[in-house]
């Protein structure tokens, strides 16, 4: 009698979904390249969870992560980091958007998998993580009094609301007739 073969869907459709995430990826780099700015058909104005139409929270499907407001309307970004050590995490400002890059240490980016290794399941990505831009507001957040903690491999940032949001109606233009 033959030996039965298993074969485990979770890890076939793992490696689908990976695929796909990747090609999404580079697709949005090429037409960024492309249109010299934003993804086309992506909508850059204020966010979806601000007023309902935009999804400023683009899903990265790595890392894992969670971003809510809290009863204070404080802006909480949650990043699952495992294997990350918290100097190789770079987190900025930059307008409107906080900028997310992370390292992963040299030794556990170039482990190499041993020689007949099979996984029985394999699910831990360790992968570098380039310049993810997420919306936070200048005019309704205190940036300049971000929170950012790192504890058991989860990095937990936390964007106060201002006080007082900033009123900015805008700048009057005037219009001038030519020739009078």
């Amino acid at each position: 009698m033959k030996p039965r073969t298993y074969l485990d869907l979770g890890t076939i459709f793992d490696e689908l979904f990976n695929v796909a995430d990747e090609f999404r990826s580079e697709l949005h780099k090429s037409f960024d390249e492309f249109s010299g700015g934003g993804c086309a058909g992506r909508d850059e104005r204020p966010g979806r969870y601000f007023n309902g139409n935009t999804d400023y929270y683009p899903g990265f499907s790595y890392p894992p992560m969670n971003v809510f407001l809290t009863g204070d309307k404080s802006l909480i970004f949650e990043f699952a980091l495992a294997g990350f050590d918290e100097k190789n995490i770079d987190l900025s400002f930059q307008g409107d958007y906080m900028i997310f890059s992370a390292r992963i240490e040299n030794e556990r980016a170039e482990q190499e998998t041993p020689e007949h290794t099979h996984y029985l399941k394999r699910r831990l990505k360790f992968k570098d993580i380039d310049m993810q831009k997420y919306y936070v507001p200048l005019d309704k957040y205190a940036q300049e009094n971000v929170k950012a903690v790192f504890k058991n491999g989860i990095l937990r940032v936390t964007i106060p609301p201002k006080q007082e949001p900033d009123q900015n109606d805008g700048v009057k233009i005037e219009i001038f007739t030519e020739g009078k």
